[in-house]
């Protein structure tokens, strides 16, 4: 997987991904995809690269589905990064009585949208792997967040995507135990916790 001049690269995903950008005259909000949008302007300029930032708050996979045609395939991107699960998971926390999203729906998907990018588009795929449910390794939502990333981890081989272990970084600093935390709320990034999203992005990918 090679990067050319004037790659178009769209991230779409929940709130983490959204991170203000409604609120942003470029679309591209204040998180971890604005951070990797100015590494590759001040690194790589003369890739002149093409970000499109289509996170929405709140989305699950099957969101995604709904809106793929739309927000991904329509602007024929060359790389196509997926950053999904971690509501998938949570709402079976916070609002149990709505239909849930469990691991084997999760995938087939998944599975099914990855499917359409291969079918309908040249462009080279880039899956994240969901990060936390709060900053305790052994939280509630974190086992129960184990299967969606193996079920991430398994579309990447099928794919031959790029797989971004943000979920494995994550746990790696938790079991260090700082004192700094990387969420607001054990979900949504503070600085650090994009900082670290990107930077896993940023050594993950060659150009």
């Amino acid at each position: 997987m090679k990067w050319k001049k004037n790659d178009r690269i769209v991230f779409i995903g929940d709130s983490i991904t959204e991170e203000g950008r409604f609120e942003d005259p470029n679309n591209i909000g204040d998180g971890y995809v604005k951070l990797i949008h100015d590494f590759l302007l001040v690194h790589h300029p003369s890739l002149q690269l093409e970000i499109i930032n289509q996170g929405i708050g709140g989305n699950r996979v099957t969101d995604l589905a709904d809106r793929w045609e739309k927000d991904v395939l329509d602007y024929n991107p060359d790389w196509v990064c997926i950053s999904i699960g971690i509501n998938d998971v949570w709402r079976q926390l916070d609002s149990p009585d709505m239909e849930q999203i469990y691991p084997d729906r999760f995938e087939k998907v998944y599975d099914y949208i990855l499917g359409q990018v291969k079918e309908k588009t040249n462009a080279s795929i880039i899956l994240m792997e969901p990060t936390i449910i709060e900053e305790t390794i052994q939280s509630e939502g974190n086992r129960r967040l184990e299967p969606y990333v193996e079920a991430t981890q398994r579309l990447a081989k099928l794919y031959d995507a790029i797989l971004i272990p943000t979920n494995k970084v994550f746990h790696a600093y938790l079991e260090v135990e700082s004192n700094i935390p990387l969420t607001t709320d054990g979900v949504h990034m503070n600085s650090k916790g994009d900082m670290l999203m990107a930077s896993t992005w940023i050594k993950t990918i060659s150009f």
